[in-house]
Order: C-alpha cells, then structure tokens, then sequence
C-alpha cells in the first residue's frame, strides 16, 4: 500500500509537457508566439529532458554578457503580442498642448484619397523635431477634401483646411494662391512638402519660385542648421544649410507615436485669396490598364488564392474594380497566373492601400507579404483562416456570389459616374 502511494506521489510530480506550447514556442513567426513566451509556457525541451534556452527572450544572458533589452518596451506594454493578435487596447496618449505658439512649421500634406499618407506622416514627425524645445506649433496645411479622422494622432497642432471645388485634383494655381495668403499672413519659419508626385515637389516648386526662395529637394536629413539632400539618383549627399522651403524623401523622421495633440482650426481670410480663371483646368486622370501598373506600387489589388475556380470572373471582376491582380503561391505554382503576380515574402510585398484577397488561406510568407497594407479585406469560406483573423474587413461567403456583385455594382457606379460628366459637359458648352 505505501509502495503504491509513493508512485502516485512520484507520478503527479512528474512535469507535464504541452506539445502545442512548444511547438508554438519554436516558431517566432506563429500568431501566438509572444503571448505564449510571455505566458511562461514556451519551455522547451529536448529528447533527454534538458531545459533549452530561448535566446530570443527579453532578458536572456548571452554568451558573451550581454544582456538582451527590449528596445521597443513591448514586455511592459504586451503590444507585439496584442499587434498579432489583433487585441489591441487603445491607450489614451498624453496631451501635447501650445496654447500661445511664437511661430508656425507649415506641413503641406499630399492627402491621396483623403488621408495622411505614410509620407505625410513622417514629415509631420520630422517639423516637430525642428519646432523641439521651442514655442513653435506644427500647422498642417489640407486642401480639398479630407476624410481623416486622426489628425491628434499625428501630430497635428493647428489645422488649416481649405475643402472649395477649386482645391479639388490638379489645381496648382488655385493652391499656390492660398499658400500665398497663408505666408502673408503667419509668415511661418518652414514650409515643408512631401518631395512626390502627388502634388508636393510641384507646389513647392512654384512656392519658392514665387516668394524668392532656394528650396532644399530630396532632402532626408534636417535639423537647425543644415540639411542633407540626396543628389546625382541618390548615390551622393549633399550638405546645405537649412532653408525656409523643404520637399522631403520619406523616412526623413520617425512618425510621431507617442502624444496626442490639439488639432486647433487656424483662421485664414480666405476674402483675401485672389479668384480668378486659372489657365490649367483638370480635366481628371487618364484611365490606363491597372495591370500595367506595378505590383509593388498598386494602391489597390485583388489577390486571387486556392479558393478562386471561375477565374475569367476573378479577371473581371479586377478590371471592372480597377483593381491590379495579384495571386497567392499556390495560384501561381499552379499555373493560374503568372510569376510576377505572386505576393508575398518569396514574391512580391506590396503596401497597398487596401488589399481584396479572395479565396486565400494566409500562409506565413504572404501575410509577411501584406504587412504594410494600409486596409486588408477577405472574402473567404473558412472564418477561422489566418488571412480572416488579419482582415480589417472579412466576408465569409462564395467567392464567386460576391465578385459577382462587385462587378455589378462597380459597373454601374461607373455608368452613372459617365453620365454625370456627360451632363456637367453638356451644361458648360450650354453655359
């Protein structure tokens, strides 16, 4: 009888392993990686019951010494394993306030589609820079229309928003002359222009031609004094000093992440801008072959996986959505679409504005691939796949039911859109 209770006692201390945990804990790239680290539940160990270390842990000991820091203070705060997990809490941000600013750095955003760009952002980052320790406010300039919501996460101190049909698409003239009326009337110590081709090198260009300045083109490197330019396709740097009119290459700063700040309207006597007939009319873009463009530049695609079998529908579908066709590594091992449309970590990564992928799974290296999407939608029929769990937008459906009520709908948003321009054509050779 004792013998028989001393094996029991033996028995239940014997340590319990979690295959599961383990196998988790040796794949960094696995969903549940860092709670599972971060849990204590990733021991793993070998054939003979040895403890094996994890040299990836925070605080692991080297063999040299050196202790492993978390630079990114993601062990206090749980954020990369939330960031995976898609459990983030939105944490309040402390108030950046400037009640009474002695000066203004004027930020003139590109706003594609509405919205601050990564681009935007970094320059936003790097005015604060310049405005650090100082009384100064960082003043973004927006004009046309704006769908933004998250100008205090940016780093937006005061707001200048000029929303008038004549701001909208390619309106030089009519941008040039607000620009004009806001240095005349807060004269600020910088204006800075994302150096792009979405509006900014050409209206700061006109900027400085206008008001006598030099201005300082990719430039990457800013502080005070001087300014570091690329030069000759960017193999050689260029030093300057910094002058009042910057367009800057992005990466130029680190975006700001920390504060929020007031978004304070700034009034401008918009009596004042001159309103004339301009001599360039836009007369909107020119429609060109979305599949012409190239994959890392599209700013919308529709990526086609295992689960898509009518593909002539999956290529209208694209073409009536004037979308760029991308594909998923089985699509194209499987012969369905051509090498250069395969997205992913061992194809091509993309940082598309929104990213429709339809009838794809998620494996590791495509949702490497997708990482800097701005928006990530997935039509799907399995709502437990990884690419659902990533999605900002999921539709767990047929594919081929919702394609093709995409193309419907996209077809006729495109008759009526016709028929308006058509109409606004007619009134004005009436007129």
């Amino acid at each position: 009888m004792s013998d028989l209770s001393s094996n029991d006692r033996s028995a239940d201390n014997l340590q319990r392993r979690d295959p599961r945990a383990e196998r988790i804990a040796r794949n960094r790239l696995h969903p549940l990686y860092d709670s599972v680290i971060s849990a204590g539940q990733g021991e793993v160990r070998g054939p003979s019951g040895l403890l094996r270390k994890n040299p990836h842990v925070i605080g692991f000991m080297g063999p040299n010494g050196i202790k492993r820091i978390d630079r990114a203070n993601l062990s206090s705060t749980g954020l990369n394993s939330k960031k995976r997990t898609g459990e983030a809490k939105e944490t309040l941000r402390p108030l950046h306030r400037i009640d009474k600013p002695d000066f203004y750095i004027m930020v003139v955003a590109d706003m594609v589609g509405g919205r601050l760009t990564g681009h935007d952002k970094d320059i936003l980052g790097l005015a604060h820079q310049l405005v650090a320790k100082r009384n100064g406010a960082v003043a973004l300039v927006c004009l046309g229309e704006s769908k933004e919501t998250q100008f205090d996460l940016a780093g937006v101190d005061r707001l200048i928003h000029l929303d008038g049909e004549e701001y909208e698409g390619f309106a030089p003239e009519a941008k040039l002359a607000a620009l004009e009326q806001i240095e005349a009337q807060y004269q600020p110590e910088h204006w800075l222009f994302p150096d792009s081709v979405n509006g900014g090198a050409d209206l700061a260009s006109r900027l400085a031609a206008r008001l006598g300045e030099r201005p300082a083109a990719q430039a990457w490197q800013v502080n005070g004094a001087q300014t570091v330019c690329r030069g000759a396709s960017a193999s050689v740097d260029m030093v300057r000093e910094t002058p009042r009119i910057l367009m800057l290459l992005e990466e130029c700063a680190e975006a700001i992440e920390d504060t929020r700040h007031q978004v304070l309207p700034l009034d401008l006597s918009s009596a004042s801008i001159p309103q004339t007939d301009y001599r360039l009319i836009d007369k909107g873009q020119i429609a060109v072959d979305s599949n012409a463009v190239p994959l890392a530049e599209a700013e919308f695609i529709l990526s086609a996986g295992n689960g898509i079998h009518n593909w002539d529908q999956f290529h209208a579908a694209a073409d009536a959505l004037g979308a760029t066709e991308g594909a998923s590594r089985v699509a194209v091992d499987d012969g369905f679409m051509p090498r250069s449309r395969q997205v992913g970590a061992s194809g091509t990564w993309v940082t598309a504005r929104v990213y429709l992928a339809v009838g794809i799974s998620g494996a590791i290296q495509h949702m490497q691939g997708i990482g800097q999407c701005d928006k990530v939608v997935a039509i799907n029929t399995d709502a437990g796949c990884d690419m659902v769990k990533r999605a900002d937008l999921a539709v767990i459906a047929d594919s081929e039911a919702i394609l093709a009520e995409l193309t419907r709908l996209a077809l006729q948003h495109s008759l009526s859109k016709s028929r308006s321009s058509k109409d606004q054509e007619e009134k004005s050779d009436a007129a």
